[in-house]
């Protein structure tokens, strides 16, 4: 499903008279959803998708007024007179040559005429009362489109290219074409986004002291160091998606939300997934619902504890979902409450995944991943890739290849490289959530041998989303508040996705938004709520504080008679080794 100091994000071109008038609301940033690129993505060229584009350009009224108005633009373009001009913060244009070099401004005003055209032919097909997610695939289609059709993708369009091929002497085009050849061979055909090499996992990445102190075919358990002399005695175990490596987690110190967690003198475990192979292919909700139990089981003989609260992150919190409701099904109270991060389990709200949620699209993905036995990150992260083309493909495309830069060391991109692979059973069973929205329809799903009614768990919850994350949207997790029955306590935090996840406090560009009792709807929720400076990590840690029961002496040594240290953190699972014992 942070501030970070990769390059600020670039708006969609603003269009119209004044640019102001029509910029965009804010958009999630690379950190939002860095992904690596990948094999070719396969665009939703379905029939509904064809259709949508056909009658996108098959409104008359709309088309015949965007073509005079593209005509007039034209006119006064060319005469030097048009106010057309770009967003201050699309970055793709900040050069000065974009507004005193009397060709390059006309280029980029035709561009945004072009483009602003088409932008508005989407809004008037959606108007028009067009099926959403139809909607969305055209969206999708156009703004990969328009974003290619950048003139700042080529070096002759691009007059900070060229500055900088005359600046090193050509060096710069050398070493872009070398960069281009490495990424055609190596990766793709698509511009690198990191420097894997620059970090190591349990060296640069994942580094909070523990130990794995479980392990089955399925998931390793860690426990952590504590870092204060006494903690809580409930401890908290952290459910992260079976989509990546759990360390996102636990970037570096500093950034590190197991870190701050265990700084709260929280007793605190982490699931590590194992990366499935095709051997695995049939492993499925049921799996991984029960890892979570284990884990639940191995944290609790440890610390001598009848229970435990837990935090879901993204798809994290949808296995969890599950595991909740069998254990709420039984009767069975060994989780006293749970957080809830950037995870939707209702997906009936407007997002930009619904441009693949056309039947022909779920089929073609359920019979890819059924015939390969998993889905690999990089197929998946081809997908999420291209929903953020100007940020995520030609952003590296123009520092990379025409101005010749090194791919950034990051952390947060490097882990986002280092992607896991996807049962084929369990993505059948995500494209059922997500297709048919099975999780909030009673009886709809089946997991552990428990039919799944949201409204049987009633443990307290925690539930954060994001501002601007495009792809489980505020709205769309702030229903959960309103899908289980306990007492739900809502937080919104600013910023994307993955950059709301690893969201250390002490950033003074950070916001969240707390409120009271979370009602039906969730934007009265949000005008009645208290901005805050800071990070959701902070009323979450005093939420789970409260519900964590009273201090103890912490332990001296990690794990239990029962359950041992086996290695060091961030164990092995996460590294793709399997011990031979296990």
């Amino acid at each position: 499903m942070t501030t970070t100091t990769t390059t600020p994000p670039r708006p969609r071109p603003a269009i119209g008279r004044r640019a102001a008038d029509a910029e965009r609301a804010p958009r999630d940033t690379p950190q939002g959803v860095p992904v690596e690129g990948g094999e070719p993505v396969t665009l939703p060229t379905t029939r509904g998708m064809v259709r949508g584009v056909a009658a996108t350009f098959a409104q008359p009224r709309p088309l015949a007024r965007e073509a005079v108005r593209l005509g007039r633009d034209a006119l006064r373009i060319l005469r030097g007179t048009d106010e057309i001009a770009p967003s201050p913060k699309d970055a793709r244009f900040a050069d000065p040559a974009w507004s005193l070099n009397p060709g390059y401004r006309r280029l980029v005003q035709s561009y945004l005429a072009t483009t602003g055209a088409l932008d508005r032919l989407v809004e008037d097909f959606a108007a028009g009362g067009a099926d959403w997610r139809e909607v969305e695939q055209v969206r999708f289609l156009f703004n990969a489109l328009t974003s290619a059709m950048a003139p700042t993708n080529t070096l002759l369009g691009n007059p900070a290219a060229l500055k900088r091929a005359f600046d090193t002497a050509g060096r710069s085009l050398v070493r872009g074409a070398r960069n281009a050849l490495s990424d055609l061979v190596h990766n793709g055909g698509m511009p690198s986004q990191v420097d894997r090499s620059a970090f190591t996992v349990g060296e640069d990445l994942g580094v909070t002291p523990g130990a794995v102190v479980y392990r089955d075919e399925i998931v390793e358990l860690i426990q952590y160091t504590p870092s204060t002399p006494r903690v809580r005695t409930r401890p908290l175990v952290i459910v992260p998606p079976p989509i990546g490596r759990f360390y996102f987690l636990d970037l570096r110190p500093g950034r590190s939300l197991v870190e701050y967690a265990v700084s709260r003198g929280l007793q605190v475990f982490m699931i590590s997934w194992r990366n499935p192979t095709k051997a695995q292919s049939e492993w499925d909700l049921d799996t991984y619902s029960g890892g979570v139990l284990s884990a639940v089981d191995a944290a609790c003989e440890v610390t001598g504890s009848p229970d435990v609260t837990t935090l879901g992150l993204c798809a994290g919190g949808q296995v969890m979902t599950t595991a909740l409701n069998h254990l709420a099904a039984q009767g069975d109270e060994r989780v006293a409450a749970a957080g809830y991060a950037v995870t939707l389990l209702d997906f009936a709200s407007r997002a930009p995944l619904g441009a693949f949620s056309g039947p022909r699209l779920l089929d073609v993905a359920r019979r890819n991943s059924t015939r390969q036995g998993v889905i690999t990150a990089r197929q998946m992260g081809s997908v999420f890739t291209w929903m953020r083309p100007d940020d995520l493909v030609f952003n590296y495309l123009v520092r990379q290849w025409l101005m010749g830069e090194d791919p950034p060391a990051f952390d947060i991109l490097a882990w986002n490289a280092d992607g896991t692979n996807l049962p084929a059973k369990l993505h059948e069973q995500f494209l059922e959530i997500f297709s048919a929205n099975a999780l909030v329809r009673p009886g709809a799903l089946t997991v552990l041998g428990t039919p799944v009614h949201l409204s049987r768990i009633t443990v307290p919850t925690f539930v954060t989303g994001a501002l601007t994350d495009h792809l489980t949207p505020w709205h769309g997790c702030y229903r959960t508040t309103q899908l289980l029955s306990g007492p739900s306590t809502f937080v919104l935090s600013s910023s994307g996705h993955i950059q709301s996840l690893v969201n250390p406090p002490g950033n003074p560009k950070a916001r969240y938004w707390t409120g009271g009792e979370p009602g039906p709807d969730a934007h009265a929720w949000r005008a009645a709520a208290e901005e805050h400076t800071g990070s959701w990590w902070e009323p979450w840690s005093e939420w789970a504080i409260e519900r964590s029961g009273d201090e103890v002496p912490a332990p001296e040594t990690l794990g239990s008679a029962v359950h041992p240290p086996l290695e060091p953190a961030p164990g092995s699972y996460v590294r793709d080794r399997v011990p031979a014992r296990t």
